[in-house]
């Protein structure tokens, strides 16, 4: 279990390269599955802004080979077990498509997105890339979540957050907002974590 004692060296690249995870974003996902319970053997989960891999890997952990994880990034991602892998521009309406065709009908349990725009060092532009990342993502859950699924989505605080937290409460009962310990304590970044989708 993760404690606010832990050493900065435990949130690593390294230490994530020493559990065998492609990166230190492994750390932020497994603290949310530690408080929020969103995962189990079985389900079917997608994970947007995949690369390189970390998330994934650990979803497909989570789920067993019972599961089913389907990714997608605009960057390649080498294959893991367990993970049908998607590369492309998820803005686009073609990638949006091949992406529902992997999916093929099936209800998904939770869609998870660390999707983050390429940073231009202008915070206005890249807010409002971030947020038009988060409204995709959620507009995905509307497509293909089940009754009662779940949402986990990286967001920058900032113009147009308060508006998305709002948006994100009227579809799902709970919605919780998670600073993980992994996060750079000066990063904006933070997950909304939602459960109980309603249709």
């Amino acid at each position: 279990m993760l404690r606010k004692t832990l050493p900065v060296f435990y949130w690593s690249k390294n230490e994530a390269q020493k559990r065998g995870f492609r990166s230190r974003a492994i750390f932020k996902l497994e603290e949310i599955q530690q408080k929020d319970k969103l995962l189990r053997p079985g389900m079917t989960v997608v994970d947007l802004g995949a690369a390189p891999g970390s998330w994934s890997q650990y979803l497909a952990e989570e789920v067993s080979d019972k599961g089913q994880v389907i990714a997608c990034d605009i960057l390649p991602m080498d294959s893991l077990a367990g993970v049908d892998f998607l590369q492309g521009d998820f803005r686009e309406e073609s990638v949006l498509d091949a992406l529902l065709g992997r999916i093929n009908g099936k209800n998904v349990d939770v869609v998870f997105s660390d999707m983050a725009p390429n940073m231009s060092g202008n915070m206005s532009t890249d807010q409002a890339g971030s947020m038009y990342l988060v409204e995709l993502a959620l507009d995905m859950c509307h497509q293909v979540l089940k009754p009662n699924g779940a949402f986990a989505v990286k967001v920058f605080q900032g113009e147009g957050f308060d508006q998305f937290v709002q948006e994100v409460r009227n579809c799902f009962k709970v919605v919780k907002i998670r600073k993980p310990k992994a996060s750079r304590p000066r990063s904006r970044e933070v997950y909304i974590v939602a459960t109980g989708y309603k249709l």
